[in-house]
């Protein structure tokens, strides 16, 4: 190969590296804005409008909307209780489920907090043609691919560090 080849192929592969950095990095910002500025996580903050917007629901349709591991919404749920943001009250048609919903601080909380980085994300992805989504998920697929990821299980939540890791 050329000088010129090898120049050219090493400026591009920083450029993938500093776009991937760079999406690391509006990840993590967005984070630590949310816990510093309305001292909650990302997950949350999107437990807290999953709710929102089914008004009520079990701690097992939180998780499936969520996709994520009932124990794991389980300590987001208990978060956010200890923080009078979600209460839990007996389901009327079976007594022995639970059921979650906002208590008014959530409700006050959420009119004032921003979205989560995926609502944005979404709202402007959904703006995409549909090729454009389909080159995007198959370049992102891709890199799972090339960083030998596709055994990590994730949710489709755009936070910094595991979502199961422990909450403040």
């Amino acid at each position: 190969m050329k000088d010129r080849d090898v120049q050219a192929d090493q400026m591009l592969t920083d450029q993938v590296l500093t776009a991937l950095r760079q999406i690391t990095q509006a990840i993590d910002i967005h984070s630590r804005f949310l816990e510093k500025n309305y001292a909650v996580t990302v997950p949350q903050l999107i437990v807290l409008r999953t709710i929102q917007r089914h008004q009520s629901m079990a701690v097992g349709g939180v998780a499936a909307a969520m996709s994520l591991s009932i124990s794991t919404i389980t300590g987001i749920v208990a978060r956010l209780e200890k923080k009078g943001l979600l209460a839990r009250s007996r389901c009327e048609e079976d007594k022995r489920r639970f059921l979650l919903r906002l208590t008014a601080d959530g409700e006050r909380f959420l009119l004032s907090a921003p979205p989560p980085l995926q609502e944005t994300f979404l709202n402007r992805f959904d703006h995409l043609e549909n090729w454009e989504k389909h080159m995007v998920l198959g370049s992102l697929q891709r890199l799972v691919a090339l960083m030998q990821a596709r055994d990590i299980d994730a949710a489709p939540i755009l936070t910094s560090g595991p979502v199961a890791a422990p909450e403040r």
